[in-house]
C-alpha cells in the first residue's frame, strides 16, 4: 500500500521526487549549495516558509542522508546544516533546472526585488569552462547591494559561498545589483564599470577584476528579466 506522499513507483525519478518534490525542499538545498547555514539563516532567506515547515524539510533531508547537522569551528562555534556528499550530488541538476527556468517568463506576481546576486553567481560559477581555472587559486569578495558573498577558485572548481571571504581576498568589489547584473550578463565591461565609478574596487588589480568577471560571465542568460532592478 502506498501513502499520499509517494508516487509508489520504482522509477528513480519518482523516488527522487518522493523526497525532493515537497514544496520548498529544493530551495533549502539551493541555499545549502552556498555553504553551511544556521536554522535562522535559512528562515531569513526563505521567510514565508515558516519554522515548522523548515524543520520538517530538514528532518526529511537528514533522514535521507542529503543534509547533516554540524558545528562550525571556533570562533563561530554555532550549529549549522550543510550538504553531505550525497547532497552535493544535487548541485549540478539543481543549477541546470534553474538555468532551464530562465526561459520561463516570470509571473507578474513575482517581485523583481527578490533577485539575488549570490544565486546568479552560483549559477554561472557552477558551469564555468574548467580550462579557464587551470592553475588558479583565488578568492573574490563581492558586496552587491545588501549582499556579501565570495567566489573561491580551488582545485579546478569555482564555488560561490555566502558571507565574506574566510581569508584576505584577491579581489574585493562593491556595486549595486544593477551594475553586477550588467557586467555578469555581458552588457557592460567590468573595467568600464570601474572607470565610471559604478564598481568600486577595495582590493585587487584591474587584471584580477577583468579575470574575475570573465569567469563569472553568463551572457547566455536572460538579462532582460532583471532589467527592472
Amino acid at each position: 500500500m502506498t501513502t499520499a506522499r509517494t508516487y509508489g513507483q520504482m522509477c528513480p525519478l519518482a523516488r527522487s521526487m518522493d523526497l525532493l518534490g515537497e514544496r520548498w525542499t529544493m530551495l533549502v538545498v539551493r541555499e545549502l549549495c552556498l555553504g553551511p547555514k544556521r536554522f535562522k539563516d535559512l528562515l531569513d532567506v526563505l521567510p514565508t516558509m515558516g519554522p515548522n515547515r523548515l524543520t520538517a524539510r530538514l528532518r526529511s533531508l537528514e533522514a535521507a542522508g542529503v543534509v547533516r547537522r554540524s558545528t562550525l569551528p571556533p570562533p563561530a562555534g554555532v550549529a549549522v546544516y550543510e550538504l553531505t556528499e550525497r547532497g552535493e550530488g544535487l548541485r549540478a541538476p539543481l543549477i541546470e533546472l534553474g538555468r532551464w527556468g530562465l526561459g520561463l517568463p516570470p509571473s507578474a506576481d513575482i517581485d523583481p526585488a527578490t533577485t539575488r546576486a549570490d544565486l546568479i553567481a552560483l549559477s554561472v560559477s557552477t558551469f564555468v569552462d574548467p580550462d579557464k581555472l587551470v592553475g588558479l587559486k583565488e578568492i573574490y569578495e563581492l558586496h552587491v547591494g545588501r549582499e556579501t558573498f565570495h567566489v573561491e577558485i580551488v582545485d579546478g572548481r569555482m564555488w560561490t559561498k555566502s558571507g565574506p571571504a574566510p581569508v584576505r581576498p584577491d579581489l574585493s568589489v562593491t556595486c549595486r545589483l544593477r551594475t553586477f547584473l550588467a557586467v555578469v550578463f555581458g552588457h557592460k565591461r567590468a573595467i568600464d564599470a570601474v572607470e565610471s565609478g559604478d564598481l568600486a574596487v577595495t582590493a585587487g588589480s584591474s587584471e584580477v577584476v577583468e579575470r574575475a568577471f570573465d569567469l563569472m560571465s553568463g551572457s547566455e542568460l536572460d538579462y532582460p528579466v532583471y532589467v527592472g532592478m
